[in-house]
């Protein structure tokens, strides 16, 4: 069967450059069917592939996955243990599929808070794709979005501090070059699976002008279609970034 983005070309769609999903419902899917809530998360795994595979036939050049937050350390720690070795396990089987589909692998948040072997597979994959210059796939790892703008202002004291700014310098633009995502744009869509009416201390300063789309699809059944329905949507969206 052909592609259910196959018709939808860039021509008949507007295309965000930048998408950012939050992925949740995975527990709950599992819940439902009395499965365990790794269950869901490994289902979940399959739901990145496809939203993957997406952005690489529409042509969207940034794909931001809300993978696992600060809150999420929280969880049970058989849960937390479970989380870090699928990551893990994800990244070691799915960097060859990276290069072979030229995605570009990138990660945001407070790194040093995974476990040492996670990181080490983390910067593996991170340099084994970085010549890469197709989709740039970027996994938020024990990250905040309030963490994020303490640790950006932290950087500006430090800039001031050690001579290379002047507090006069700083704007919008300025803090931004500080902020864990510096080296990409601002996404153009936000999706949130599950059917949640809230951001959940995710990319705050970076989601200002962002359009949103909410489903009420569970993240592990967020396939093709439920990604083709949130690009149609935007679509229909006219960004007027505040003017008329």
């Amino acid at each position: 069967m052909p592609s259910a983005t196959a018709s939808l070309t860039p021509k008949a769609l507007t295309i965000p450059k930048h998408i950012a999903i939050i992925m949740d419902g995975n527990g709950r899917w599992a819940k439902e069917r009395g499965l365990a809530r790794t269950e869901g998360h490994r289902r979940g795994a399959e739901s990145v592939r496809e939203a993957v595979k997406c952005c690489g036939e529409l042509g969207v050049e940034y794909l931001t996955l809300y993978a696992f937050s600060t809150e999420n350390w929280k969880r049970p720690k058989s849960e937390v243990d479970s989380l870090m070795k699928m990551l893990e396990r994800f990244l070691r089987e799915k960097t060859k599929e990276m290069l072979e589909k030229n995605v570009r692998l990138q990660a945001i948040g407070r790194l040093h808070d995974l476990p040492e072997s996670c990181q080490r597979q983390l910067h593996k994959s991170i340099e084994a794709t970085a010549n890469n210059t197709g989709l740039t796939l970027i996994f938020a790892l024990s990250y905040g979005a309030r963490e994020e703008i303490v640790d950006g202002i932290k950087s500006l004291l430090d800039s001031i501090e050690k001579g290379h700014l002047d507090k006069g310098m700083i704007d919008t633009d300025m803090f931004s070059k500080h902020l864990y995502t510096r080296y990409y744009p601002d996404p153009d869509l936000l999706i949130r699976t599950s059917g949640e009416m809230r951001l959940s201390n995710f990319l705050l300063w970076q989601l200002s002008y962002t359009e949103i789309h909410i489903t009420p699809v569970l993240w592990p059944d967020f396939r093709e279609s439920q990604f083709t329905a949130a690009i149609e949507d935007f679509s229909r969206r006219q960004r007027r970034f505040g003017g008329v």
